[in-house]
């Protein structure tokens, strides 16, 4: 018997592989999509390709614990997709912290102040990690880099006034945080 709209999901259930193959044809487009739309601003296709894998994986491992019909079932796993891919957007924006090795140390400074200058500049670069992940890029973009407003709209798909308004609040942000790591440090 071959799977087909009417039978598909008790095939599925029933751990058919010709279920799952009616699955990945009917779809994988919705599924992409989904998957896309959230890991698109890592621009990074193997964790795209990873995270679609791991969806149909899901959705073939917990097909029994599935009860409904097929528009439920369309429901169900655009459920799991948007979740897996925000799961791997969470994970792959915690790998990508920044470090305060790709400095250059100034070379006419004494060693004191290099090491005054390196410890504020990591102190810096753990406030920057603890901002939100475009806030972040943003930051390490416009202030390390040294790219200008423009370009960094150009990369992010984000308005000049996008990443004004976000330097604008993330410097706020940084701000706050400064000051109350500075408080709590004299407290001590």
């Amino acid at each position: 018997m071959k799977s087909n709209e009417g039978n598909f999901v008790k095939r599925l259930q029933r751990q058919k592989e010709d279920a799952l193959d009616f699955v990945v044809d009917t779809y994988l487009p919705i599924i992409k999509g989904i998957t896309y739309k959230v890991l698109i601003p890592l621009k990074d296709q193997g964790v795209i390709d990873e995270c679609l894998n791991d969806i149909f994986l899901s959705i073939w491992n917990n097909s029994n614990k599935f009860k409904g019909d097929s528009t439920d079932f369309r429901k169900w796993i655009c459920t799991i997709a948007k979740f897996k891919a925000i799961d791997y957007y969470r994970k792959a924006s915690k790998e990508v912290a920044f470090s305060s090795d790709y400095m250059d140390v100034n070379a006419d400074l004494s060693a004191e102040d290099e090491l005054i200058l390196l410890e504020d500049r990591t102190e810096l670069i753990r406030l920057i990690n603890q901002l939100e992940p475009v806030e972040r890029e943003i930051f390490i973009m416009k202030f390390f880099l040294g790219y200008k407003t423009e370009e960094i709209g150009k990369k992010l798909g984000l308005t000049n006034t996008s990443v004004d308004n976000r330097v604008y609040r993330g410097k706020k942000k940084l701000y706050q945080k400064a000051i109350t790591l500075e408080l709590g440090e004299s407290r001590v």
